[in-house]
């Protein structure tokens, strides 16, 4: 797991840079948007500085991608609970409660 993070942490850097490139943009101006100084960006981009969330935030805000883009998150599925209609004597129920028993909610 820790070589996971490491790996994630270690391609940061060149993620950083190519955005930076594709936008033309050079590391004073992107220290002037950002607060960041020119030498802890320089450090970011070279792998030299392990990026924290207060360096990220304002970089992907500068670079208008969400944070997950920057970090190279893997994507992740609906999060959301899609319950099972139920068929009883030709009538559809959508449960709307999860325990069986005792009070039940139905749509």
């Amino acid at each position: 797991m820790a070589n996971d993070e490491a790996a994630v942490l270690a391609a940061v850097g060149p993620r950083l840079r190519a955005l930076r490139k594709r936008r033309g943009t050079t590391l004073s101006d992107l220290a002037e948007t950002t607060g960041i100084s020119v030498s802890t960006l320089s450090r970011l981009e070279s792998g030299q500085r392990r990026p924290t969330l207060e360096l990220l935030l304002p970089l992907a805000r500068a670079h208008q991608v969400p944070l997950d883009e920057l970090v190279g998150a893997p994507t992740v599925g609906d999060p959301r609970v899609r319950p099972r209609p139920i068929i009883r004597h030709g009538m559809t129920f959508l449960p709307l409660t999860r325990r069986p028993g005792g009070v039940q909610a139905f749509k």
